[in-house]
């Protein structure tokens, strides 16, 4: 990373086709967040790069060598990940010169070394020896990554249902939709033809209300939240009558209560845990999930113990300086000292996955061909458990944004801190592909919230605005490699989140790596405005009525987007009267499509039609909802994340029959 180019974008277009100068100001600030670029002499004396990404049919890799060693023989030793050792020698002057650098008063030549074939996909150790009378001395060491050209491929035309599960209405649920529930929703559309149940991302939230409810700012992205568990099936509950009452009052209100569902079915557990007394599959799962549970299950504990003694102590920045380190002799302390707290937060993890590959299987098993699809948010909340636990791996003087568009013409500031690229190399990747792995996990199916991620980010700099931000570029090749090497062996198709402001070459390499693209009804248009047909749509996508952030098929027709931004102070009432007036002739262009497309009055059928590999219908257009689940830029105005759905899951046969008639009609298997 000598140049900085090659890390920070000089410029970049906005949406209205203006250049924007990357700033002096704004580049240093950036290099200073991540400490400078690297000395040209360490970085030429480093004879490999902590991690090396390869395709499986070959290719070369980088050794640097100072130019005294340059005549000499080296000998490659590759670890293969079941264990065995393979080697290899090579005469350094025959090897092809790949550059030659001068540093620190020395000169340095990297050396392409052809990788011996056949490659063996997976995580890889390699050592390169040199001679040194009488025995070889190590040169350097690197893992080895290797992986397929493409995502697992998707063959025909299918359809599924996309719901948010915390959303699901049931006679027997304590106020939020469950594991239970969802196995209720599979049983009623896989005789429909579903081919997926698609997931809102289920990672662990702070369940506090209004601001830790979404599930795109979780506290964690590698652990799920047991708002979803049916703790029923968890073991005895012995209920309170206070309790009864209050599971039939949460059960009955039409918003979900985050913090009073998980206060409740956290009491249950806790009991319930009190009476456990062990189980071989539980030892086993924690021996899976080895420090990453450790550290979260710990934070989860840190946390309760935090706000026992002091209620107003939400964040864990405000915490003690001794807990703020999650290496710290206190913290170390506190673990032992509280082991079984800790052990209970692992215990939850684990009947959390329980219930999930159960539904899962639950899925598969009623021929649902890729059983749950699931949803890997692009954020972590910066007070969450990944920030205390990893903090390494996210850069702290930066928060990850968008630039001035025609939606927020002053840009966007989401407030997370963007991925240390660095710190994710020099861990081999490991914790990227654990993010992949755990959230896969128990689905078919994995979409990648702002896939653009993997290229470039938008930075921008402490005590600076979303106008003053700049393009990061992340290792896209390696991380595409590992979510490849993921995708074969987990079995799971991916999805890449596209929309927006991307480039042609982000699209390219998306096609190219096997990922599917996103494809949205309302985005969908031609220069003139107007609707593209069924036949426009690419083949290698996912195309869908809508998401948690747009309005309901309903919801579009009525304006019930634009009044609610009107009621939640989102806009004026001059521009709630344009858009009004806009959104009109908006319904009037897409009805002129589905006519032309022979679909009238039938954007469901429309969209199935295409030639899309997927498709995706909401829960809530098959139900005729007409509120949408998230309002963008609004927090307390409106109930984000919190919406029940109108029909219960034991009334959803009608829609389940609206979904196979529409699939019949569209000519979609």
């Amino acid at each position: 990373m000598t140049d900085p180019e090659d890390f920070i974008e000089p410029q970049y277009t906005d949406v209205w086709g203006r250049v924007h100068e990357t700033s002096e100001e704004v580049r240093r600030a950036i290099l200073e967040s991540v400490g400078g670029l690297p000395d040209p002499l360490e970085e030429w004396s480093r004879p490999l790069d902590p991690a090396i990404v390869v395709r499986e049919h070959g290719g070369s890799i980088l050794l640097r060598v100072p130019v005294e060693r340059s005549g000499g023989s080296v000998k490659l030793e590759i670890q293969w990940e079941g264990g065995d050792v393979e080697h290899h020698w090579f005469w350094l002057p025959e090897l092809r010169d790949a550059a030659a650098a001068a540093a620190g008063g020395r000169e340095f030549f990297a050396k392409q070394v052809p990788l011996p074939g056949p490659l063996r996909l997976g995580y890889h150790e390699i050592r390169f020896l040199g001679i040194r009378e009488p025995d070889l001395e190590q040169i350097g060491q690197a893992r080895l990554i290797v992986c397929p050209e493409t995502t697992l491929a998707f063959e025909g035309r299918a359809a599924g249902v996309a719901l948010s599960l915390y959303g699901l209405r049931s006679a027997r649920n304590w106020g939020c939709g469950d594991f239970t529930d969802l196995r209720a929703a599979i049983d009623v559309f896989a005789p429909a033809g579903a081919a997926f149940i698609a997931l809102n991302p289920l990672h662990a939230i702070a369940n506090r209300e209004p601001y830790n409810t979404s599930p795109y700012l979780p506290q964690s992205v590698l652990y799920r939240n047991f708002i979803y568990l049916d703790v029923e099936k968890v073991g005895e509950t012995d209920l309170s009558p206070a309790e009864a009452r209050e599971i039939e009052a949460l059960r009955e209100a039409n918003l979900v209560d985050y913090e009073r569902v998980a206060r409740l079915k956290l009491a249950v557990l806790k009991r319930q845990f009190e009476r456990f007394t062990g189980a071989e599959e539980f030892e086993r799962y924690q021996e899976g999930e080895g420090s990453l549970l450790h550290d979260f299950a710990l934070y989860c504990a840190l946390d309760e113990e935090m706000r026992r003694r002091d209620p107003d102590l939400w964040l864990w920045t405000d915490w003690p300086d001794e807990y703020r380190d999650p290496r710290s002799p206190a913290v170390a302390g506190f673990a032992r000292e509280h082991s079984r707290s800790v052990l209970f937060y692992k215990f939850v993890q684990w009947q959390i996955d329980r219930q999930l590959a159960e539904a899962h299987a639950c899925a598969v098993g009623k021929g649902i061909r890729l059983g749950l699809y699931h949803d890997l948010a692009l954020a972590t909340d910066r007070y969450g458990a990944d920030l205390w636990a990893n903090r390494s791996f996210y850069v702290a003087a930066c928060r990850v944004g968008a630039p001035p568009d025609d939606v927020a013409p002053h840009g966007q500031d989401w407030a997370f801190p963007p991925p240390n690229r660095g710190a994710h190399r020099a861990n081999g990747y490991e914790l990227f592909a654990q993010s992949i792995r755990k959230n896969a996990r128990h689905g078919g199916a994995l979409r990648i919230d702002h896939v653009m991620r993997f290229f470039r980010l938008y930075w921008i700099p402490d005590r600076m605005d979303a106008t003053q931000g700049a393009y990061v570029r992340d290792y896209a090749e390696d991380l595409l490699g590992v979510l490849a090497l993921e995708s074969v062996r987990g079995g799971f198709v991916v999805v890449g989140e596209d929309l927006g402001t991307v480039t042609g070459e982000v699209r390219h390499a998306l096609a190219r790596g096997g990922i599917l693209s996103c494809r949205l009804l309302w985005f969908e248009k031609n220069g003139a405005g107007t609707f593209r047909l069924p036949h426009d749509y690419p083949r290698h996508a996912v195309v869908s009525t809508t998401t948690h952030d747009l309005p309901t098929l309903a919801g579009f027709a009525a304006g019930r987007d634009i009044q609610a931004r009107r009621a939640a102070g989102l806009i004026e009432d001059s521009v709630y009267q344009a858009q009004l007036s806009a959104r009109a002739s908006e319904v009037s262009r897409l009805e002129e499509a589905l006519s032309a497309a022979g679909f009238p009055g039938d954007p469901m059928g429309f969209l199935l039609s295409t030639p899309c590999a997927l498709a995706a219908i909401n829960q809530e257009d098959l139900t005729g909802e007409t509120e949408q689940q998230n309002l963008p830029g609004s927090t307390w105005q409106y109930p984000n994340w919190r919406r029940k759905m109108k029909v219960p899951v034991e009334e959803l046969g009608a829609a389940a029959e609206r979904f196979r008639s529409a699939i019949e009609r569209s000519g979609r298997s």
